[in-house]
This record gives structure tokens, sequence and C-alpha cells, in this order.
């Protein structure tokens, strides 16, 4: 009897791995022009929060719910969302997607691979982006909502970051019933932070790495795929 062949699975972060520049940003101003065009006058505000957050006295979950409530408010009915997500992820696929991307993912649907993203960007935007670059599933970090259906500036358990997102990476496998040892991963990032990550995969790639990354890759003799250079 021959053993069953591997699941296999490929993993990617989105931001500055998948797209050129991260996309939070992005996302913030695009709901403030549409929805609600007088919070761009908040903006201003929102280096208070980069400063709070580089003296350490605030997380990346905190700052990212203060830069929501600035631009987009704290409580918003989801189809007022809705309504600019899918031109929002047409944006972002346009021009912001590395084009070595789209061919990779192509390679590898043809390998078998089944597509993750796993990113800590909100679900609430990387839904769409994910569908339209052919990715099977999303992990992600989740808002949270009212009984009322309304979006809150609020996360929905942890931020989908560091150890925390190959804990939602495990949790997800669980989920649909995959054990490790009957997958074969790869996994894709370009940040350090996702050392746990890129240390649980069969194959990681440091992906448009930035420095820590790539002096982590070479000591551990991983992949690099630099897709910034034009010639990659």
């Amino acid at each position: 009897m021959t053993d069953a062949k591997p699941t296999l699975l490929a993993i990617y972060d989105m931001d500055k791995t998948i797209t050129r520049r991260a996309t939070y940003n992005g996302f913030l101003l695009h709901m403030a022009f549409n929805k609600s065009p007088w919070r761009l006058f908040l903006a201003p505000l929102l280096p208070i929060g980069l400063a709070l957050y580089a003296l350490k006295l605030w997380d990346r979950a905190r700052l990212k719910q203060f830069s929501q409530t600035l631009l987009i408010g704290h409580r918003v009915p989801t189809a007022r969302f809705a309504k600019y997500l899918e031109s929002h992820a047409d944006i972002v696929v346009g021009k912001n997607v590395y084009p070595q991307l789209v061919s990779r993912v192509a390679e590898e649907k043809a390998a078998g691979y089944r597509h993750v993203m796993a990113t800590a960007s909100y679900r609430l935007y990387v839904d769409a982006i994910a569908k339209r670059l052919g990715f099977d599933d999303v992990i992600a970090t989740d808002l949270a909502t009212d009984s009322t259906g309304h979006v809150l500036a609020r996360i929905d358990g942890h931020n989908c970051y560091d150890a925390a997102k190959l804990e939602r990476v495990k949790g997800w496998m669980e989920a649909h019933g995959l054990s490790r040892e009957n997958c074969h991963i790869r996994a894709y990032s370009d940040h350090v932070s996702d050392a746990p990550l890129l240390s649980y995969a069969d194959e990681p790639f440091a992906t448009n790495p930035h420095g820590p990354l790539a002096r982590l890759a070479a000591s551990n003799g991983w992949p690099i795929l630099d897709w910034r250079d034009p010639k990659a």
C-alpha cells in the first residue's frame, strides 16, 4: 500500500510580500475619501498614534484601532463598508501586486497547491483581494461587530501577527482536518515577525525581505525571493 499524497499548502503573507506597499493606510484613506471625506482632515492626527506605538505605549492592535476610528469611525454599518471594498480590491490588485506573485500562484496551482493568505491585515478588505488573486482561504485579523451588524473599531481576538499568526494557521489546519504530518507547506513572508511561520514550513521563502529577515534567512539557509528586482 502506498502512502497518500500530502496536501500541498502555499501560505502567503500579504503586505510587502504579495504587494509592493502596505495596504492598511490605503484602505483607510479609500474608505474616508468615499464614505466620509471630512475625516481626511483628521489624518494629521495619525502621527500621534504612531508616536505612542514607537514609544511602546501602544501595541499594533491599539494603533490600528485608533487609525480606524479617526478615518472610518468607531461604529459603521456593514453595508457602508461593502459598498467600497470591491473598488479598493481593484486598486490593490491593479496597481500594488507584484507580477511575479501572479505567475508563482499559477505555477503552484498547476502543481496542486491550495493557497492561503495569512495576514495581519483586516479580513474585512483582504477577502476581496485574495479572491481576485486566486487564493482559496484567508486567515486574517478580524474586526468585532455588534448585535445590529455594525463593524466596530475593535479587533476581535488577536492581531494575526508574529506567533499569533502561526497559532491561527494551526487552528485553521485543525478546523479543516489537516494534520501537519500529512501536509507539505510552503510559506512566504517579507518580515522577520513571520519567523515562527517560516520555521514551521517545509519550504520557507524570505520574499522581498527587510534586513532582519534577510539575515535570518541567510543564517538558516532559507531561499530568498526578491521581486523588487525587475529582473527577478
